[in-house]
């Protein structure tokens, strides 16, 4: 659980870092979603972000250092019980500001944080730690610990139940679909691609893993062998998923989701070949403290009380016992949250039991290509018409228009936040995104004095829908958007 800890803050830290790269465009009232637009068209009253008290790049700046800061405490184990809660109330403030650039894996590392607050994963490799004795037993059980490893089961079996389409359950198709999506295609998936026969096996052995694999959580007899094979399994399968498809932090969550079931002898193994080289760098770093000269403060306060405890009188435990009560009816919750399209819409929860899922954000859903692979594929083009009669294409920093399709599609994208973005931006529903993403792009554009100026940008899509067979169909020019300025 404290290799977990260290692995989650360290997700939170880069997340942190990759989404900084775009904090006004993201983030504040000069972006693509402005505050009174995600009010109006995208926020559940039940909902909460700290980050949105302000529309200003320099209020935003100054909660992502504080999210650091808090990752940090956590990572380093201090004040630990408080540094989870402030860093999962941060992280649904940041994913609630935007939810346009949401994916899948934001819900786990939400959820990760979610069940830590309940973890004694403060107890070892921590700064908490050092005033404490050793503890007489590494094992813990407890209400939390079913959570995580239910949470986590959850993750795998409710997708492959979601996967209902004929191309995951029969036809073995599902994998060809995918990889002929150029926006998320890496170059692992591209040597894979001619091989059809192998990607059919692929997917059959894709969803018989998340089906059947979770069951090994929960086998009560060689818990230490079964767990490790789990994690080792899941490992190779989410180390072939990031080689073959563009899928963000996502592989890099579901690493360190897996990290709090690692078995004692594993981790006494690690222990045994990283043990020696961790005392050298500590050793390093003490001899390197000592040759720095002191730094104490201008002005030193020192604060003397006395007091004397009373007597206490003998209670029974109650509170810890409500509270491993609650922690099972949150499992169950969550079990029945997760219920959603796998059993009849009249066995499902009712809106009005959902609040705390929304409060809370332990709302989740594991629809990862599913039902089905979708087939619209395609990229984009920001054609900018300028005054002086030329096209220019925005999105390729301003080369003349090709209609040409790209060699790799997925390199357009700055980070998967914008792949996310530009994938959510296609659907009809979400029309009302399109012109401030087209206005915003035009101000950007004309930031740079040396830009020619624009008249005119259209935000055009290439639509490639994916055809069996390695049939190839014709792109078609779609425009989704255009502004004038």
């Amino acid at each position: 659980m404290a290799l977990m800890r260290m692995a989650v803050a360290a997700v939170i830290l880069l997340d942190l870092g990759i989404r900084s790269t775009d904090l006004e465009a993201h983030y504040t009232n000069l972006g693509v979603l402005p505050l009174h637009v995600l009010f109006e068209r995208a926020w559940n009253p039940y909902e909460f972000s700290i980050h949105n008290m302000s529309g200003l790049w320099q209020v935003q700046a100054l909660l992502f250092l504080a999210a650091a800061g808090f990752a940090v405490g956590l990572l380093l184990g201090w004040r630990t019980k408080l540094m989870t809660v402030l860093s999962w109330v941060m992280l649904v403030s940041l994913q609630n500001r935007n939810p346009m650039i949401a994916q899948g894996g934001d819900d786990l590392l939400r959820m990760l944080l979610f069940w830590g607050i309940f973890l004694p994963w403060g107890r070892m490799w921590s700064k908490d730690a050092e005033s404490q004795p050793a503890p007489d037993d590494y094992t813990h059980f407890s209400a939390a610990t079913v959570a995580y490893v239910v949470q986590i089961a959850l993750v795998y079996i409710c997708t492959a139940f979601l996967k209902s389409a004929p191309e995951w359950t029969t036809e073995g198709t599902a994998i060809y679909y995918a990889l002929s999506l150029d926006q998320v295609l890496m170059p692992g998936g591209r040597l894979l691609y001619p091989h059809y026969e192998l990607m059919r096996w692929l997917t059959h052995l894709t969803y018989y893993t998340e089906l059947l694999l979770p069951i090994l959580l929960f086998i009560p007899v060689g818990t230490a062998f079964f767990r490790t094979l789990f994690v080792v399994v899941l490992f190779g399968f989410h180390a072939g998923i990031s080689l073959t498809l563009f899928v963000g932090l996502f592989f890099i969550i579901n690493f360190a989701s897996l990290m709090g079931l690692l078995p004692k002898p594993v981790l006494n193994w690690l222990e045994c070949k990283l043990g020696p080289a961790t005392q050298r760098c500590s050793g390093y770093l003490g001899s390197l403290r000592q040759r720095l000269p002191a730094w104490q403060l201008p002005l030193q306060v020192q604060l003397q009380a006395t007091w004397q405890p009373r007597a206490r009188k003998p209670r029974l435990e109650i509170l810890p016992m409500l509270g491993e009560t609650v922690l099972y009816v949150l499992v169950g919750y969550t079990i029945w949250w997760n219920l959603d399209g796998i059993i009849a819409p009249k066995y499902t929860m009712s809106e009005p039991l959902r609040w705390f899922g929304y409060q809370f954000r332990t709302d989740q859903h594991w629809g990862m290509f599913a039902p089905a692979v979708f087939k619209d594929d395609g990229w984009y083009i920001l054609e900018g018409q300028a005054t002086n009669g030329r096209t220019y294409d925005l999105y390729r920093n301003g080369r003349p228009v090709n209609y040409e399709k790209p060699y790799s599609v997925m390199a357009l994208h700055k980070n998967d936040r914008w792949r996310k973005y530009s994938e959510n931006y296609l659907f009809v529903d979400n029309s009302w995104m399109r012109p401030y993403y087209c206005n915003y792009m035009l101000r950007i554009w004309h930031l740079n004095p040396r830009n020619p100026q624009l008249k005119r940008l259209d935000v055009v899509y290439m639509k490639e829908v994916s055809l069996p067979n390695y049939k190839v169909s014709e792109p078609k020019r779609e425009v989704l958007c255009s502004c004038e300025y």
